[in-house]
């Protein structure tokens, strides 16, 4: 109709992901091109997004529900109505048109009565219930409010600030390629490598390696490597998901890895920490995007696609070095900072960046500290999940030195490289947090530590798929409760710092026993951080289905039982640190760079 007579109006009844999804923005920019008016009903009802349930919590069912059904389909649905009067197409701009109509006019819909309300509203002027909208470019032009606070389009995205990244690695052979014990890896790729072995024998022990896809021939690839030895490969540490490291079998040749990342290798071994992030989310809420490693990382580390951010770029004969550290606080190489990045230090008096690593990591760090603030998060979900981080710069470098270092506490909690010691920070309160424990109480032993409380299970293709498995929800005990409190007067803030008396930041009024099996379990992990999320993962949770018994092939060890209680306490420790973040990230957005690249 429009495309024929100029004029016309169409109505789409739909999923509502392409009103700000980004892989709609070309669509989105085509009705704003071609329609002179657009009104949308967003119906909510989303299992994905909403978990079906209203602002205030309340059930939200989608307008498909019935008696019979009550929730309806699972995601979430709109009704949009577009219309042309003729004449000319305009093109979508940053702003409206002095005196012109905003183009989208948006409401929500809520709850249970909506279809209702739906009916109710049918007939009105088309404007009183609608909150008119100007769709920004910066954000691929969605279709529904944007939630992001005054300023942000204006701040630099992460590939701004550092030029240089690489995507996780990418096995697409997790099963045989990645494992958690390392012995159980070499004996695999000693099999593969085993020359009296035939295909089918192989096939047996890493059906992954030898099964065949659109850019893989594994019967090539094993003629191809079986001359070359598995030494000329490297087992090497892997951060597979927060705070879950294992290892991998890192190959240079062929498709044995579907993406190898030669460049984040070769950054690896020269010992570089990286600051990782991806580009847009899967879901509406996945904590920060944010982590920080020094081990090669997977592409799925903080889903959909990790990239990995160095502190430094390298000249290319470091790809030859063995692993091996220059002089401390030396580098190699050139800061990680693009051109405009090293304009802002400069006009902050900070003129050679790449004179020593904490000169080189002064923006790096303060991204973390950005990126680890509720506040951030929160005030720009919208914008961060359309697209990479945007992050403010402060306009002294005071407030840059200072905001640094709160990315450098951060960094040694996330990089579980750097020794967690529990005292030197908050004493005998955090050593509360988490203890391993036994029903009826005594000593655990080695036979009460297998994970079999049904915390995953082996899903289609080797995946693994979560479990319930089994927490008790409870008030603390007296003697806990004292802990917490204690914790509270030891924050990282400055005391006389008003926030850090605000009781919004706190680890949880509740705390749970988190259990291994009937026996075993762990005592007092505060309810804030057990829900702990890094990149869509819920940490602890996450952590534990990877090591039921039935899929880690054993039971857990005494170190792996008290690496839950520091992974905990480090959790613990970053929630801590949020009154600090949030100050931190309120001042430098009131005193925010002009970023002008």
């Amino acid at each position: 109709i429009v495309e024929k007579t100029g004029r016309g109006v169409v109505c789409l009844i739909s999923n509502y992901s392409w009103l700000d999804g980004l892989s709609f923005t070309g669509m989105r920019e085509k009705y704003l091109e071609a329609f002179d008016r657009i009104w949308i009903d967003c119906l909510n009802g989303d299992k994905y997004r909403t978990g079906k349930l209203t602002p205030e919590g309340k059930p939200d069912p989608s307008i498909f529900s019935t008696e019979w059904n009550p929730e309806g389909i699972q995601v979430g649905t709109a009704i949009s109505l577009l219309a042309r009067r003729g004449g000319p197409m305009c093109p979508p701009t940053e702003g409206a048109h002095a005196g012109a109509p905003l183009p989208v006019r948006f409401r929500h819909l809520w709850g249970k009565t909506k279809r209702q309300q739906l009916l109710d509203t049918a007939v009105q002027d088309g404007k009183t219930l609608y909150e008119e909208l100007t769709p920004p470019l910066a954000l691929g032009l969605p279709f529904i409010p944007a939630q992001v606070a005054r300023g942000y389009i204006s701040w630099p995205l992460l590939p701004d600030l550092f030029p240089n990244s690489s995507p996780g690695v990418n096995t697409s052979r997790d099963l045989d390629l990645v494992a958690i014990d390392l012995p159980v890896l070499e004996n695999r790729l000693k099999a593969y490598f085993d020359k009296d072995l035939d295909d089918r024998d192989v096939k047996a022990i890493t059906p992954s390696l030898m099964t065949a896809s659109r850019r893989y021939d594994p019967i090539a690839t094993r003629r191809h490597l079986l001359d070359r030895g598995v030494v000329s490969g490297y087992f090497v540490k892997y951060c597979y998901r927060p705070f879950d490291g294992r290892h991998v079998y890192w190959h240079p040749e062929t498709k044995l890895l579907d993406e190898k990342r030669e460049d984040l290798f070769a950054a690896v071994r020269e010992g570089e920490l990286f600051l990782t992030s991806r580009q847009r989310a899967e879901r509406h809420w996945e904590g920060t995007p944010f982590y920080v490693t020094r081990h090669l990382a997977d592409r799925h580390l903080t889903r959909p696609g990790c990239n990995c951010f160095a502190l430094g770029t390298y000249p290319p004969q470091a790809q030859q070095r063995e692993l091996a550290h220059e002089a401390e606080n030396k580098r190699s190489g050139v800061a990680n900072l693009s051109q405009s990045a090293r304009s802002y230090l400069r006009a902050l008096g900070i003129d050679n960046p790449d004179a020593d690593l904490e000169t080189a990591a002064l923006i790096w760090m303060h991204a973390l500290a950005i990126g680890y603030s509720p506040a951030y998060l929160v005030e720009n979900a919208d914008g961060i999940r359309q697209d990479w981080p945007r992050i403010p710069l402060p306009d002294s470098k005071e407030l840059l030195l200072a905001s640094a270092e709160l990315g450098k506490q951060m960094a040694a909690l996330l990089d579980t490289e750097t020794p967690f010691d529990v005292g030197a920070r908050h004493g005998v309160p955090l050593q509360k947090i988490a203890l391993a424990s036994r029903v009826g109480g005594g000593s655990l032993t080695d036979e009460d530590l297998a994970v079999t409380a049904g915390w995953g299970h082996a899903g289609k293709g080797g995946i693994t798929m979560p479990g319930k498995g089994k927490i008790v929800e409870r008030d603390y005990t007296a003697q806990e409760r004292a802990a917490v409190a204690a914790l509270y007067e030891r924050r990282f803030l400055p005391q006389e710092n008003p926030a850090v008396t605000d009781r919004r930041y706190s680890l949880g009024d509740r705390t749970l026993d988190v259990y291994l099996n009937d026996v075993a379990y762990w005592s007092n992990i505060p309810i804030r951080v057990w829900e702990y999320t890094i990149g869509g993962y819920q940490v602890i949770k996450k952590w534990l289905s990877y090591r039921e018994e039935k899929l880690l092939g054993r039971a857990l060890s005494k170190e792996e039982v008290r690496y839950v209680q520091e992974m905990a306490r480090r959790i613990a420790a970053i929630l801590l640190l949020e009154p600090a973040l949030d100050a931190n990230y309120r001042s430098i957005k009131e005193h925010a760079y002009t970023w002008t690249a």
